[in-house]
């Protein structure tokens, strides 16, 4: 089985807070692209960033470049994650390919077994930072 590989595209924006708690996942194995995020992306206040940013839970509506399928998912820490519902671990190729990302921007990554993926962030329907939550 090929290990899910992540293409790391352009600038990402993290929160502060984001960055501090991705930093120190406890007892998992940072998968390399995350660590490369890590030390590549724009750091900012979590009061100052911008709604259009993909954040740690933003609910994020995507549309399949290839298929033009639409779907909707919510970021989120490995413990929270129920791929069912909708919850995809940002460990995940999908959700290290969103997170950081705009509104507009095309997120790629790769299955684990090879197939190559791509999406374009269609929007953001929840993003807790733009609602005054500053601690999820």
């Amino acid at each position: 089985m090929h290990e899910a590989v992540v293409v790391v595209h352009g600038e990402r924006t993290l929160t502060d807070l984001d960055y501090s708690r991705l930093s120190k996942l406890v007892g998992h194995q940072l998968p390399a692209v995350l660590e490369d995020l890590l030390a590549n992306a724009d750091i900012t206040n979590s009061r100052a960033v911008s709604a259009n940013v993909v954040t740690m839970y933003s609910r994020v509506e995507l549309v399949d470049v290839h298929t033009h399928r639409r779907q909707v998912l919510t970021i989120c820490y490995p413990q929270d994650a129920e791929p069912a519902a909708g919850f995809i671990s940002v460990l995940s190729p999908v959700g290290i390919s969103l997170l950081g990302l705009k509104v507009g921007d095309v997120a790629k990554w790769h299955t684990p077994h090879g197939e190559e993926c791509a999406a374009v962030v269609e929007g953001i329907q929840f993003q807790p930072e733009a609602t005054g939550d500053y601690v999820t």
